[in-house]
């Protein structure tokens, strides 16, 4: 059974905001939808809604627009899946097929040449087999160890009894990494924390990103909206500064959640090693400090994101603790559906994500 999607075109409505709690068991959508859909400086997002034959909403759709440079210019905007809700009692009835072409089909009347997403592996093989995308990476979740207790040995557990066992090896070896760290930035640059960003963390864009082909575009106007404007409240910023007082890094993290150990390393942005090492003790440091167990941090596999955090101290999740990364290409021969089929090359952290917050 499938309905006619209908597209939402002012900003999240009632019958949205029911299905995400009902989908999701999350009751902050009247504060989350119109900051996710609407607000964004890298603009609004394509939302849809399926309703059964009694006009419940049954099936809804997001797909989000991100600006991408590529050797530090525009290159376009390209589409990244969002909230994909099928209401519990209406699983399986073809509701999400149909909302996933017809996102697709407003996606590309935008001209958005790709659009990427990041499914867990049973959605990634419907996307796959039925809807014409292509699986193109994955990305794993990383762990540092910043105390030797019962919570990290039960994070570590996740990558084996084994990993959990040397738990206290980890930590240890998590230190002697942040000792390196800072030996690497003393007295070469203050680290402060940042209420919100400025016109620093432009000039700072401007100078990284043309060593890369792809980079989601990191202003100041997307970074105060992405964490400090964000609903949760749970991202914190640091700001690493030259002793001539301009920017040349950032880090952000996300806070625990009250009763949970682990802390997330969101996104970190360095002009050079100097910078990216003291941005990350800054991250590492605040999570310590606000009793994070284990610091955690999701990479493209085969990434140079995934060679800095295995460098800094960070552990191998389990060889299965994966989610794929897909891509619907649109335009084909567009340079960015080229550089869209190669994830291992992209600039790309948490902060790339869809989601309001890592989990």
């Amino acid at each position: 059974m499938s309905s006619t999607p209908e597209e939402v075109q002012d900003g999240p409505v009632h019958a949205q905001v029911e299905l995400y709690a009902e989908s999701f068991g999350k009751a902050d959508g009247e504060q989350v939808l119109p900051w996710r859909y609407t607000a964004s400086p890298h603009g609004t997002s394509i939302t849809l809604l399926t309703r059964d034959p009694g006009g419940k909403a049954v099936g809804g759709y997001a797909c989000n627009g991100r600006r991408v440079l590529s050797r530090g210019e525009f290159a376009g905007v390209v589409g990244e899946t969002g909230d994909v809700m099928t209401h519990p009692d209406h699983r399986g009835k073809g509701y999400f097929l149909d909302l996933d072409r017809k996102a697709m089909e407003l996606a590309r009347e935008r001209g958005w040449p790709v659009v990427i997403g990041l499914p867990n592996s049973k959605s990634a093989d419907i996307f796959t087999s039925k809807l014409g995308w292509t699986k193109v990476g994955a990305v794993r979740p990383w762990t540092f160890v910043l105390h030797s207790d019962a919570a990290a040995a039960l994070e570590r557990r996740r990558a084996g009894r084994l990993a959990a066992f040397f738990t206290w090896w980890s930590a240890w070896r998590g230190s002697m990494r942040r000792g390196h760290l800072r030996k690497q930035f003393f007295e070469k640059v203050n680290v402060v924390a940042l209420p919100r960003f400025t016109s620093g963390v432009d000039d700072l864009l401007a100078q990284v990103s043309p060593q890369w082909g792809w980079m989601q575009e990191r202003s100041a106007e997307f970074l105060n909206w992405r964490y400090i404007d964000a609903p949760s409240q749970r991202f914190r910023a640091h700001g690493v500064f030259a002793p001539e007082g301009n920017l040349v890094g950032y880090a952000v993290v996300q806070l625990p959640e009250r009763g949970e150990a682990v802390g997330w390393v969101v996104d970190i942005l360095a002009q050079d090693d100097v910078a990216f090492a003291a941005a990350m003790e800054a991250a590492l440091g605040h999570l310590h400090k606000m009793g994070a167990s284990v610091a955690r941090a999701s990479a493209v596999e085969g990434s140079w994101w995934q060679n800095k955090l295995q460098h800094c101290g960070f552990r191998a999740p389990h060889s299965q603790d994966r989610k794929q990364i897909i891509a619907h290409l649109l335009d084909p021969q567009a340079p960015l559906s080229v550089l869209a089929q190669d994830p291992k090359s992209w600039y790309f952290t948490d902060a790339d994500r869809d989601d309001e917050y890592c989990s």
